[in-house]
């Protein structure tokens, strides 16, 4: 079982900056991708950055240029960095990974959520 815990959520004004991070810890033998997703009330869950181990960035649209998805291999960790925020950008944003369990099985672990509210 691997656990993705996330952090750095929080209330913020349009224009300003956050710094999310993801930390995945359990019985991991490697992890491939990692990523962040986003869901505002009563929309579906979509995606805003991946990063592969390698380091190759994919980004939404609606945040190319103002979202950096930094990785720190060894620390099995993900962060993303969010500036010039806007009121859109309100949603829970949850971390992912995707990967292979120690015992060889496929792994696709989901956090469960942190909370980014910006306020116009």
């Amino acid at each position: 079982q691997v656990q993705l815990v996330e952090s750095g959520g929080g209330l913020v004004q349009a224009g300003g900056s956050l710094r999310l991070s993801c930390v995945a810890s359990g019985n991991i033998f490697i992890i491939n991708d990692m990523g962040w997703y986003r869901q505002a009330p009563g929309q579906q869950r979509e995606l805003v950055a991946t990063i592969s181990t390698g380091g190759g960035r994919n980004y939404a649209e609606s945040v190319s240029g103002r979202f950096d998805i930094p990785r720190d291999n060894a620390k099995n960790a993900v962060y993303l960095q969010m500036n010039s925020l806007k009121p859109e950008d309100t949603a829970v944003y949850y971390c992912n990974s995707v990967g292979l369990n120690s015992d060889y099985s496929s792994m696709r672990a989901w956090g469960e959520g942190t909370q980014v509210t910006v306020s116009a």
